[in-house]
């Protein structure tokens, strides 16, 4: 598995606030050499048309919404490029209502908004492909709409410090991806998450495979992988442990526990491996399955305290 190092990533981006002082229009749309003092100024530059905006060394303290076309938003170098603490519509740092969207290298960091649900990235229409990206001290990493049509890949980035379960509100996640056609979350990592599921999704259709999910610094913290109305597709190849401070530590992988929206017959989940933290002892389960669909579990890896599956 090859993500790009956080500690690389954080010590690139300390640098990078220096380099961004002096540039005043650091955004470039690459198709045209034009530059602009803010991303949402680049973006609707592009308009309904397609482009690429590279993004300068900095931390930017700003936000944007993408109205149409298909973009890809790149760090110049990746993670020297931080979008910090500004949501737009109360939403995220970036809400994407594009045919397509690419982000590519950027980190995001301490978004909230009053309802719970602050995000780096909130999908509203299109696809979206993340690489090498940081998301990190939010209430979320990525939060998406239902537009069934929709898919999401997902490769070589960290979700970490995210997800919460207060205030009376509903539950973040570290990833939270509506009733779409697809997921695809590879050689990624997630950690250290602050409540609710770290991947959580409602598509018909997923592939996890290759990420690491470290719980050992997690508070209050639910399942490592939330199926939550079912789906086909992989789970495989993902390295999990479980810490110690759990608000539910009943199960590892659930399917469908809100209820069976599509059928789960066609999921396949091995060669993973999953186990907790010294010290630590459950009766956990890896799989359970709130239906009767026949998911196929292979050969994982587990503590030996585990129960392979259940049905609830």
């Amino acid at each position: 598995m090859r993500i790009l190092s956080t500690s690389l990533l954080v010590s690139v981006a300390i640098g990078a606030t220096a380099l961004a002082q002096g540039n005043a229009a650091p955004f470039t749309v690459t198709e045209t050499g034009r530059t602009f003092a803010s991303l949402g100024d680049a973006l609707a530059a592009i308009g309904d048309g397609r482009g690429t905006v590279l993004v300068a060394p900095g931390t930017y303290r700003q936000c944007a919404v993408q109205q149409g076309g298909d973009v890809t938003i790149r760090a110049a170098t990746p993670g020297t490029a931080i979008f910090d603490g500004v949501p737009c519509e109360g939403k995220a740092a970036l809400v994407l209502r594009g045919r397509s969207s690419t982000v590519e290298g950027i980190i995001f960091q301490n978004i909230r908004v009053p309802d719970g649900n602050g995000a780096g990235i909130r999908l509203e229409s299109g696809n979206l492909a993340v690489r090498n990206s940081l998301f990190r001290n939010s209430e979320e990493g990525i939060l998406t709409g239902d537009h069934g049509d929709g898919q999401v890949v997902i490769d070589k980035s960290t979700f970490r410090h995210l997800g919460r379960c207060d205030r009376d509100l509903d539950c973040a996640h570290g990833i939270y991806i509506g009733r779409l056609a697809s997921l695809s979350v590879t050689n990624s990592r997630f950690d250290q998450g602050d409540g609710g599921h770290y991947l959580k999704t409602r598509t018909a259709r997923v592939t996890i495979t290759g990420n690491s999910f470290d719980d050992s610094g997690g508070r209050l913290t639910n399942y490592m992988i939330d199926l939550s109305n079912g789906a086909s597709g992989v789970i495989s190849g993902n390295e999990m442990v479980q810490g110690k401070d759990k608000d539910n530590w009943s199960a590892f992988i659930t399917v469908a526990p809100e209820g069976r929206e599509q059928s789960s017959a066609g999921l396949v989940i091995d060669g993973n491996r999953a186990g907790f933290v010294p010290g630590v002892e459950r009766n956990s389960t890896f799989v359970a399955n709130f239906t009767d669909d026949p998911v196929r579990i292979g050969a994982n890896d587990l503590a030996p305290s585990m129960k392979v599956k259940d049905r609830r």
